[in-house]
């Protein structure tokens, strides 16, 4: 089966991480923006969906209800606990929900987490292998694109000189 979507405990992501946002503490919103915006690109190169989950309400002042602001489909989207429930609740919902349409890949560093995760049939990974899952995609896109910048320039010098 296809892997159909990454689920992303944000907090230990951001634990395991700590050249992301360097300077900032790991709860501020600083730190979850870098994170949010280094998935983001992830995902553009994979093109696989991703969740990522926060213990704790965002704080955000984002219009809510009827007219409100649809979010970008292309976007990470980006999950907060309610009062009484955690990040590894919602994972584990999320993980036994989607169980029925493809393989999810659920990362954390909470071993219980991944344990559980696994007995729905999801896949697990910890942190540091899913940060240089990242690293590497990253860095093979970067260096594609670099490849394919440096041809254009190259055909569109040519085609001047002519």
């Amino acid at each position: 089966m296809p892997l159909i979507r990454i689920l992303v405990d944000g907090y230990s992501l951001l634990h395991a991480w700590p050249e992301l946002a360097r300077g900032s503490t790991r709860h501020s919103a600083t730190a979850r923006d870098a994170l949010i915006a280094c998935l983001e690109e992830y995902q553009a190169a994979l093109g696989t969906p991703i969740t990522v989950f926060f213990d704790g309400q965002s704080g955000s002042s984002a219009p809510r209800g009827p007219g409100a602001h649809k979010p970008d489909p292309r976007a990470v989207e980006v999950l907060y606990s309610k009062a009484g429930q955690t990040a590894d609740d919602l994972i584990e919902r999320a993980a036994y929900r989607f169980r029925d349409y493809g393989e999810v890949l659920v990362v954390t560093d909470d071993h219980a987490e991944r344990d559980t995760v696994q007995g729905f049939g999801a896949l697990a990974s910890s942190c540091p292998t899913f940060i240089a899952q990242i690293e590497g995609e990253l860095k093979q896109v970067h260096l594609d694109l670099k490849v394919h910048n440096r041809r254009e320039r190259d055909r569109y010098q040519r085609d001047r000189s002519r």
